[in-house]
């Protein structure tokens, strides 16, 4: 039985859009690659939304492991209902839409600050065949998911504007389901979220995933 995920339009795509990735990445991050890490920091806290709009080229993507993850996390979950924050190409979004689809159904709900980036997303999650089961959202997270975002929330993708994690995890909690899963890429860049997600009394269980490539968290919401 081959998944959605493995299906000639969706593992096409995937394979097109990693190799652009990396080559459109090389050269529009590079600049800022080449800062030590706590400028890198730094200029991301300064004003985040600058620096995305500075990039809007950029696909920003997850690695290829954690798009694989995503997709076997939604798929055990069993999720209906998912958010992600930081849409971008919607590469991620494919992933987790693949899951839905092989779940028999459900809803993402993903949000991007930069108009371009969904346009082309969509068109994306239109070649692949899963556009129907997205719905995106333009602009600001902390405004776009202030409202409509039903309870129940089975899965969070955190991979937008590092200083937005914390407060959008804070927005969110009331309406994550127990046993809710947070993934979050890039997370050495937003300490107070991965502390926020550490301490005990606040009813995580969380695990990071060093990967080569990437600085992930895990988190699953016991309490």
């Amino acid at each position: 039985m081959t998944t959605t995920l493995h299906s000639p339009p969706v593992a096409s795509l995937l394979a097109h859009l990693f190799a652009d990735a990396r080559k459109t990445d090389a050269a529009v991050l590079a600049p800022f690659s080449a800062l030590p890490p706590e400028q890198r920091r730094a200029t991301l806290n300064h004003d985040p939304r600058a620096f995305y709009a500075s990039v809007a080229e950029a696909y920003l993507p997850v690695s290829e492991e954690l798009g694989r993850l995503l997709y076997a996390l939604a798929r055990a979950r069993r999720a209906r209902t998912v958010v992600e924050f930081g849409t971008s190409f919607g590469i991620s979004t494919v992933h987790l839409a693949a899951a839905l689809r092989d779940g028999g159904g459900g809803r993402i709900i993903t949000t991007e600050y930069e108009a371009s980036k969904v346009r082309r997303a969509k068109e994306h999650l239109t070649q692949a065949g899963l556009v129907d089961l997205v719905e995106f959202r333009v602009g600001d997270a902390l405004e776009t998911l202030r409202t409509d975002v039903p309870d129940g929330i089975d899965l969070v993708l955190f991979d937008g504007a590092k200083p937005l994690y914390l407060p959008l995890l804070r927005l969110l909690e009331p309406k994550l389901a127990p046993g809710a899963i947070l993934v979050a890429d890039n997370v050495k860049m937003s300490p107070e979220f991965a502390a926020h997600l550490a301490r005990p009394e606040h009813g995580y269980v969380t695990i990071p995933l060093p990967w080569e490539d990437d600085d992930c968290l895990f988190a699953v919401r016991a309490a």
